[in-house]
C-alpha cells in the first residue's frame, strides 16, 4: 500500500513539472515571436511625432 502512494505522488509531481514546463515554453514563445505582421515592403516601426493643430511639432515632458 505504501508503494502505491509513493508512485502516485511521483506521478503527480511529474505531471505538475510537465505542466509547468509547458507553461514556461508557451511564455517563451509569446515573448520571442513577433506579434505583428509586416507586409512586404513596409517600413519598420519608428517613433511617432505629435503635431499641434498649428502644425508645429509638440514636445512631451517626460
Amino acid at each position: 500500500m505504501a508503494g502505491d502512494v509513493g508512485t502516485g505522488a511521483v506521478r503527480e509531481l511529474l505531471l505538475v513539472l510537465a505542466v509547468a514546463l509547458a507553461g514556461l515554453l508557451l511564455a517563451m514563445v509569446a515573448v520571442f515571436t513577433p506579434w505583428h505582421a509586416i507586409p512586404d515592403g513596409a517600413a519598420p516601426a519608428a517613433p511617432v511625432e505629435l503635431h499641434s493643430p498649428t502644425g508645429g511639432p509638440t514636445t512631451i515632458a517626460g
